[in-house]
């Protein structure tokens, strides 16, 4: 649910004392009950108990955004449930549901309708996105490592230097696997820096990331890692290929209708929001009837 410009929290013991008159932000500092905000959804209290307990549920970069966060999953949870009450909701609970687990999805199958997804969409989707669905690169390639700590700043500045230094080496002539027997802290050392044939997911993600997309040769620029620094040789590369639309087609339509199920639910939040009384809480709602 989407956050607004004004204050996430109010003060809804002050709100009831001055009526519809602006009230100052409630600052939460910590857990504790008593600086936990007073929030009623149309009439039912939303106890600072239930808050503090959801709490652990939610981490986030700040105490505020972590009780916003609480709160916020409690007022929706209580709009599921008055409306499932307002309907005389049926409930059918399925293996290791809870009820209000079922209740909720319940609720929601019978509320909420989404289009179906025809194949002008999902080519469309394929056409737009080759990259999605076009295979990883196959690069086979040797490396020198210059082992550098992480955590000390003038080693790896150092150590850069001493890399670029071997690269100048490597442009001018010097053999590229001597070079690796001699300087490289990795143990492909012995196999004089062979790295093999490498694809996605089969060293650490930093490295991946530059090394996949290295033309033939060797790289002007070492690669940093965790580890330090890699003087790197492509000596083949296999491009990646597009995989055939049949062939992924399904998992398209599974995506797309994922993301419409998602946009509607949340259109049907802010709708209830839109139509509640919330009070000491700001949350984005929809006075409009739900649109698909």
């Amino acid at each position: 649910m989407q956050q607004s410009s004004t204050p996430l929290f109010t003060d809804a013991a002050q709100s009831a004392s001055v009526g519809a008159a602006a009230t100052e932000p409630l600052l939460i500092a910590t857990s504790s009950n008593s600086d936990l905000p007073v929030i009623r959804v149309n009439g039912v209290e939303v106890t600072s108990t239930a808050i503090a307990q959801e709490m652990q549920y939610h981490p986030a970069d700040s105490q505020r955004e972590v009780v916003f966060l609480a709160a916020q999953a409690l007022v929706l949870q209580e709009l599921l449930k008055q409306r499932a009450a307002e309907i005389n909701l049926e409930v059918q609970v399925q293996d290791a549901e809870t009820y209000e687990e079922a209740s909720t999805r319940c609720l929601l199958e019978q509320e909420i309708s989404t289009p179906e997804i025809g194949d002008t969409e999902l080519e469309t989707f394929y056409n737009s996105n080759p990259r999605s669905f076009t295979t990883p690169p196959l690069v086979s390639a040797r490396h020198i490592l210059i082992a550098a700590d992480p955590e000390d700043d003038l080693e790896r500045s150092t150590q850069r230097e001493i890399a670029l230094n071997i690269i100048e080496q490597l442009q001018a002539g010097a053999n590229f696997a001597a070079m690796a027997m001699t300087h490289s802290a990795c143990p492909s050392k012995a196999q004089q820096g062979s790295l093999g044939q490498l694809s996605k997911g089969q060293t650490v993600p930093e490295f991946e990331r530059q090394l996949l997309r290295l033309p033939l040769g060797l790289a002007e620029q070492p690669i940093e890692s965790r580890y330090g620094y890699h003087i790197v040789l492509v000596e083949q590369r296999v491009e990646g290929e597009l995989v055939p639309y049949h062939m992924v087609k399904e998992r398209i339509a599974a995506q797309l209708s994922q993301r419409v199920w998602q946009k509607s639910v949340t259109q049907y939040l802010q709708m209830l929001v839109g139509e509640a009384t919330i009070e000491g809480i700001t949350l984005q709602g929809a006075a409009s009837p739900l649109v698909q």
